[in-house]
């Protein structure tokens, strides 16, 4: 069974910078893209970025690209996201996950991912 633990969150001001690392534990062999989805409060999951375990190949949200960077390193099994420019509507609860497959899943449905971790809260006040 694959765990996937994330920490690193916070509480920040407006534009600082923060990353989070997603700690994975378990057959790796089991999925081959890994991803970042956030809850902002009294919403659902929202798909952030995805990364591709074999070539590091990513995608972004539109809402994040520019300033959300995910990447991996493969011999550690941990996976970040690097977030800068962060803003009050960054604020949510951020979840990885893992999923195998030919394509990344971009859903915004827990069901849809094969593995999912327990989230940290990032909360950007101004």
């Amino acid at each position: 069974e694959v765990q996937l633990v994330v920490s690193g969150g916070g509480l920040v001001q407006p534009g600082v910078s923060l990353r989070l690392p997603c700690a994975a534990s378990g057959s790796s062999f089991s999925y081959n893209w890994m991803h970042w989805v956030r809850q902002a409060p009294g919403k659902g999951p929202v798909w952030v970025s995805s990364i591709y375990t074999g070539d590091g190949s990513a995608i972004s949200a539109d809402s994040v690209e520019g300033r959300f960077t995910i990447s991996r390193d493969n011999a550690k099994n941990t996976m970040y996201l690097q977030m800068n420019s962060l803003q009050p509507e960054d604020t949510a609860v951020y979840c990885c996950a893992a999923s195998f497959g030919s394509q990344a899943t971009t859903s915004n449905k827990k069901e849809n991912y094969k593995y999912w971790g327990q989230g940290t809260q990032v909360t950007v006040y101004s």
